[in-house]
């Protein structure tokens, strides 16, 4: 049985008090921006798949209408209810976003013929919906093109929503995305898929209870579905800005800005609509350079320079600026002012950082202390909902100067679970360091007494008091979090300790995005799973034949390391595959077996039983590994 949630500590009370008074609440523009143009809602605002699983459930967010309960920041409850607004939404003549039906948001621009659909969601079931919405009311019109503004899988994985891979082979129905992205797109949700998955189900809470004492929303959106996960590969890239295509009489001019909010990302202006849609490098928070579910580190200096250059491009030309996710901006000036803010405030984070760098500041030291102008800090949308000033700051200092803070001390540290056995032991035991946790968390150092109490969990995991303890802490930490992601990472982390795992709701590396790795990034994929002390070993050789393209591979497993290369080899391999590159992707299952790779149409030639050693020494992961204990 789960156990309930407390309320909030006076001292979370305060806090919240504080956040009323320093913060512009009377500012209601966003609210008049976020109910513009609404066309219709869906009724009900939950979406099931085939099965009648519920994937997406907007209506149970209905609790956000009010002031703010002292167990939510009053900031993220006012974005949450922004964000949780639900419907179709008219963004200018012939543009149109349905919101509110996922974490992200889908566009419709209206051609000569039918629709195209801008960043289809995350799943299809979801996608489908926004779609039935939008014909609803604007009528039959058919999908006549599809556009991925950027690389992330809550921009492309509903695409078997609104069209089929059989529309698109067909050429009825291009698929246009910005250079690079079906590497990144694959390769992000493949290598570390897993683990990035497991953090994803902390971030956004999806497996969490709804309410003022659980999850409120993710500032960028409010959740991540749990549907079907596709992906459709792009038909068209776009490899330079200023590109111009048509698509079904929509004109679309392109701004490639690579290495920001995506290793792959574009932006679009409409030269038509006077519309400028800014993917996710423009939103209304202040979004990740370093995402708490794990990524590259991306680049602040970039999504900066980008953003000026958007300015200089589109900036006379532009009367409504819309994203990927939240409401768009009306409004010529109030265009440039959002998109300087912006700007400015990417910048900031990054040169300021650089400037304490080198004066010998460390990544917390910097998040510690620096904080922005004060025209940002009351800027709305520079408000750290879904990323925050305090892991930005620590994510520029790991970009450039990486994990070590050059204190030698931190070099050779032990693992959690000794560090927390010595710990507990220096302090008097167990006992007595929960009793002083608890002095510090009534005292009003939460932040303390989850330090501490962290140690105890790892040294004496079976300890139910540290843990309870620890569970109340971090849940008065989320109580007090502005930034949606910490919210959910605290409650979550509660969740965990008082009622063991719960799962990952959302799993990106679905059979779609594995058919689409190409034989490198496939072979990349397959080395990344070898489990190198079990394979220290090992030798054996595969030799992969595609007879669509003639290519040929070697793949070598020796010293624990799977290589490959396509250069012309001399000695014979232990078993060859035969097969197509459609049809390769089914090594990335797992079962390799003859009988297995034969159904799934790859010929095996030679000892098979080289097939079986590669099998015992592939480690598929955990995807339910605890994060808060040992």
């Amino acid at each position: 049985m789960a156990s309930a949630p407390k309320p909030a500590q006076p001292f979370v009370t305060q806090q919240q008090t504080e956040v009323r008074e320093r913060l512009p609440f009377a500012d209601r523009q966003d609210f008049e921006d976020a109910a513009r143009g609404l066309i219709a809602r869906r009724e009900p605002g939950v979406v099931t798949a085939a099965d009648g699983r519920v994937v997406w459930d907007n209506d149970a967010y209905a609790f956000l209408e009010g002031d703010a309960p002292d167990t939510v920041n009053p900031s993220l409850w006012r974005q949450s209810q922004l964000v949780a607004r639900q419907g179709l939404f008219e963004v200018v003549d012939g543009i149109y976003q349905v919101r509110g039906l996922d974490l992200s948001n889908v566009t419709f621009v209206e051609g000569t013929t039918g629709v195209v659909v801008i960043d289809p969601l995350l799943s299809t079931e979801t996608a489908a919906a926004a779609l039935a919405l939008y014909r609803e009311h604007r009528g039959e019109r058919p999908v006549t093109g599809v556009v991925y503004t950027h690389s992330h899988v809550d921009h492309f994985a509903g695409v078997r929503g609104v069209t089929t891979q059989e529309e698109v082979d067909a050429g009825r129905v291009p698929v246009l995305a910005p250079e690079g992205f079906t590497e990144h797109a694959v390769a992000e949700n493949v290598y570390a898929g897993t683990a990035m998955a497991r953090r994803a189900a902390y971030m956004y809470g999806a497996a969490l209870a709804r309410g003022p004492r659980g999850q409120v929303g993710a500032g960028l959106g409010q959740t991540t579905a749990t549907g079907t996960v596709s992906l459709v590969p792009p038909t068209v890239e776009i490899t330079v800005t200023g590109q111009r295509e048509t698509v079904d009489g929509v004109r679309m001019v392109f701004q490639l800005a690579p290495d920001t909010e995506a290793p792959s990302e574009m932006l679009i202006h409409f030269p038509d609509h006077r519309a400028l849609c800014t993917a996710e490098d423009a939103t209304h928070t202040l979004h990740n350079l370093l995402t708490l579910r794990g990524a590259v580190v991306r680049d602040p200096r970039n999504w900066s320079r980008y953003l000026t250059e958007c300015i200089d491009l589109f900036g006379e030309t532009t009367d409504v600026a819309f994203a990927s996710h939240h409401w768009p901006t009306w409004g010529q000036e109030r265009v440039r002012h959002f998109l300087g803010v912006q700007r400015d405030l990417y910048g900031y984070l990054h040169d300021q950082s650089l400037r304490l760098i080198n004066r010998g500041w460390t990544g917390g030291e910097i998040a510690e202390h620096l904080r922005l102008p004060p025209a940002l800090e009351r800027a709305w949308s520079a408000r750290g909902y879904h990323g925050s000033v305090s892991h930005n700051l620590k994510a520029v200092y790991q970009r450039y100067m990486g994990w070590f803070d050059g204190n030698p001390a931190h070099l050779w540290q032990h693992t959690p679970t000794e560090a927390g056995k010595r710990y507990v032991e220096f302090m008097g035991g167990a006992d007595a360091v929960v009793a002083k946790a608890r002095a510090s968390l009534e005292g009003g150092d939460p932040r303390w007494a989850a330090e501490v109490l962290n140690h105890v969990v790892f040294a004496r995991p079976d300890h139910a008091t540290a843990r309870e303890l620890l569970a109340d802490t971090y849940e008065q930490l989320g109580y007090g979090a502005e930034n949606g992601t910490w919210r959910n990472f605290f409650l979550s982390g509660a969740a965990e300790l008082r009622d063991g795992r719960f799962g990952t709701p959302t799993v990106t590396a679905s059979a779609d995005i594995l058919a689409n790795l190409g034989p490198r990034l496939l072979f990349d994929a397959l080395a990344v799973r070898i489990n190198g002390p079990e394979a220290w070993d090992e030798r054996l050789a595969i030799d992969i034949v595609l007879t669509d393209t003639g290519e040929r591979f070697r793949l070598r497993l020796a010293n624990g390391v799977l290589t490959h290369t396509a250069a012309p080899r001399r000695d014979a391999a232990d078993v060859t595959l035969t097969t197509t590159t459609r049809q390769l992707p089914a090594l990335a299952r797992g079962d390799l077996s003859p009988e297995t790779l034969a159904a799934a149409g790859l010929q095996a030639d030679g000892d098979t039983t080289a097939l079986d050693r590669l099998a015992a020494v592939l480690d598929p992961g955990d995807p339910d590994f605890p994060l808060v204990t040992p």
